[in-house]
């Protein structure tokens, strides 16, 4: 006999990737439900309580890095403060040639 694979059976399996807005979606419904609805939920989504529990921790780890970090714009690099500089003094001269008058510009 040959050997038939199974059709409902993947030759490989694959890993199921969940976006941000679906983890966050399916959190705020399995926390607004019951005992009896949580589990209706895990069936019709096909998830585990394990990934609901990885899920809160992934949330509860990004507010808190978010309340870590301060506000207002990041720190410049060096690079961005040299080009403001640069920018400034650029804004300077040009400054200075339109207030200058054409004969000791044209010598």
């Amino acid at each position: 006999m040959e050997d038939v694979p199974d059709p409902q059976v993947p030759a490989k399996a694959q890993r199921r990737t969940y976006t941000a807005r679906y983890k966050a979606k399916v959190l705020a419904e399995y926390e607004a439900c019951d005992r009896e609805g949580k589990g209706a939920l895990l069936r019709r989504e096909g998830l585990y309580t394990s990934l609901i529990s990885s899920w809160r921790d992934q949330r509860d780890r990004g507010a808190l890095e978010a309340l870590g970090r301060s506000s207002g714009a990041a720190p410049a690099t060096a690079a961005e403060k040299e080009a403001a500089r640069l920018r400034r003094e650029n804004e300077r001269l040009t400054g200075e040639l339109t207030v200058l008058p054409r004969e000791v510009v044209n010598g």
